[in-house]
């Protein structure tokens, strides 16, 4: 596995909606691994093809370290229900936070790494950030979602009166 290095806005590729997966074989597989270790090193809980240089439908998230990592290939949303604002932020856009309304509720297809089908069902922070990911794959960037801004001294207080997921 590599650490590669996550693009940064104002890429182009950021903004590309991305290739679906048709070969299902160990290149995919490194670069999921690949991807996994970039994520964990850079602390974030979710990253999308494109933000290592890739511009195919692949994302993961992963909430707890390796314990349950989601990936995502060809990922379709198929449902979606209630809605949220809560704070996110983007490991291409360092430094940058605001409130951002998603729905509370996200039902998806994807594929495995293998190519199987599966379906998932996520709510509140989990659904957010799958929700965050598959707009990645589809070149649409947080930033244009944001409704505050929110700066790293109000980020810090709410992080620290548990108010917020970050």
């Amino acid at each position: 596995m590599a650490i590669k290095e996550i693009v940064k806005h104002p890429s182009p590729i950021l903004d590309m909606k991305c290739k679906e997966v048709v070969k299902f074989d160990k290149k995919l597989a490194k670069l999921l691994d690949d991807m996994h270790e970039t994520m964990i090193a850079a602390d974030g809980v979710g990253l999308a093809a494109p933000q290592v240089g890739e511009p195919i439908q692949v994302a993961i998230v992963d909430f707890d370290e390796g314990q349950d990592i989601i990936e995502m290939i060809n990922p379709v949303v198929t449902a979606i229900g209630g809605e949220e604002i809560e704070i996110e932020g983007c490991l291409s856009f360092p430094g940058l936070y605001g409130e951002v309304k998603r729905p509370f509720y996200v039902k998806i297809e994807a594929q495995e790494r293998n190519g199987a089908l599966y379906e998932l069902e996520a709510e509140g922070y989990e659904a957010r950030a799958i929700l965050h990911e598959i707009d990645h794959l589809n070149g649409i960037l947080f930033e244009s979602k944001i409704i505050r801004v929110v700066d790293l001294e109000e980020l810090e207080r709410l992080q620290e009166e548990g108010e917020d997921d970050l």
